[in-house]
């Protein structure tokens, strides 16, 4: 794995990483504040892609900004930006997770010409706080009441936080060496300020997907009591384009199911490749005399 730094729009150091051998690109929107090693079918060097990320702001390496309050989404969609631009790449599959779903979405909402496909992993498109809770049969009232108090009463407590998690011992930890390694790395955030930009990202509202065109991907887990499934299926049901996956998992897909995870990625990734091959040789004369325009809308 590979790390440098890159600039947000307002100054701010974002320690960027890219992993796996040199094979299509793809951007990772990570869950807030998951380690590198919480993808590890994407980013072993085995992989078939070549993944770029990068840690969100006052998270690992990454700097916290000068003014706190810059932690919205549109802080967090320049920095996906930023990690773009400084790897040279025009347009790619990008993958969002968990809280990193909100953040994916608004890149391909705002950006279409950057983004050939979207994969949405653990949650769906916006109202985060909606869906918590939801797989136990909650009102999307009460859950968001839940889960937000929750988070609010967590980031109050994150002092205490700090003192229990940062001197957990790693044998404790359960599962193999790889989530046990995962989990202590992200045991060691401020936790004050983790649930500060969980806050932020989490009170976004539910984001529209009707202009989208890239092939979409969903992949959720049954048993996700953060993200009701139900949620990006609503969300994303009426795109024609939207392929739909849920496994027997809870919210860790990329841990709990890693190598279904790789193929749906490499299955989109094909996909926006044949998009992409349709529109450079789809024919441009009219279909007939009278027609106004190009045989494919967008071309001339």
């Amino acid at each position: 794995m590979e790390e440098r730094w890159v600039s947000g729009t307002d100054g701010t150091k974002i320690r960027a990483w890219r992993a796996g051998r040199a094979g299509p690109p793809v951007l990772l929107c990570a869950g807030l504040g998951t380690p590198v090693e919480a993808w590890p079918s994407l980013t072993h060097p085995d992989a078939t892609v070549r993944v770029y990320g990068w840690h969100h702001r006052g998270t690992f390496d990454s700097a916290r900004p000068a003014d706190e309050d810059r932690i919205q989404l549109d802080d967090h969609v320049g920095d996906a930006l930023a990690v773009l631009d400084d790897a040279g790449i025009r347009r790619c599959v990008v993958v969002g997770w968990s809280l990193g779903v909100t953040v994916a979405t608004e890149l391909a909402r705002r950006h279409p010409d950057r983004v050939a496909g979207l994969m949405l992993v653990g949650g769906a498109p916006g109202a985060f706080f909606d869906d918590v809770l939801g797989v136990l049969g909650l009102p999307k009232p009460l859950s968001r009441v839940l889960a937000r108090g929750g988070t609010q009463a967590l980031r109050w407590a994150g002092p205490l936080l700090d003192a229990v998690a940062h001197r957990l011992p790693a044998h404790l930890l359960p599962g193999n060496e790889a989530l046990r390694v995962s989990a202590q790395r992200f045991l060691q955030h401020d936790w004050r300020w983790y649930w500060t930009l969980a806050l932020a990202l989490g009170d976004t509202g539910r984001q529209d997907l009707s202009a989208l065109s890239c092939p979409v991907t969903v992949v959720a887990g049954r048993y996700d009591v953060l993200a009701d499934p139900r949620g990006a299926c609503s969300a994303t049901g009426p795109l024609p384009q939207a392929r739909l996956r849920v496994l027997p998992c809870g919210h860790f897909v990329p841990l709990e199911a890693p190598d279904v995870l790789a193929a749906e990625l490499d299955l989109l990734v094909e996909r926006a490749e044949a998009v992409r091959d349709a529109l450079d040789y789809a024919d441009p004369r009219p279909l007939t005399p009278d027609s106004p325009g190009p045989a494919y809308p967008g071309r001339s």
